[in-house]
């Protein structure tokens, strides 16, 4: 899609509206200006990744992960199923398993 707009230095620039659509950019939206060997790229504002999440979250995050990836190194995992009737089969059995090493309580 080719479209032409004059640029004018009493007027600012505008990105019609086809070409926005086109491009897949809303309303609203924060957009990034880059320059560069005098080309003007418009890119969506993606928010930043500082603070996504505190200290004591990267923490339990990481946590997990390690305890996750010690299962795995140790054999506990399934897979890779070629069809999704082999993975249910395997997920039936396992749920079986827990299942027999629940105790049962003694009933009054």
């Amino acid at each position: 899609m080719t479209v032409t707009v004059r640029n004018k230095t009493r007027t600012p620039l505008v990105v019609p509206p086809s070409v926005r659509r086109r491009a897949g950019h809303k309303n609203g939206e924060d957009l990034e200006f880059r320059v560069s060997g005098g080309v003007i790229t418009i890119v969506p504002k993606l928010p930043a990744a500082d603070g996504e999440y505190t200290a004591e979250e990267r923490r339990r995050i990481d946590r997990g992960i390690n305890q996750s990836l010690k299962e795995h190194r140790a054999g506990k995992s399934a897979g890779p199923f070629a069809t999704a009737g082999e993975f249910l089969d395997d997920l039936h059995r396992e749920s079986g398993r827990l299942g027999a090493k629940k105790t049962s309580r003694a009933r009054k």
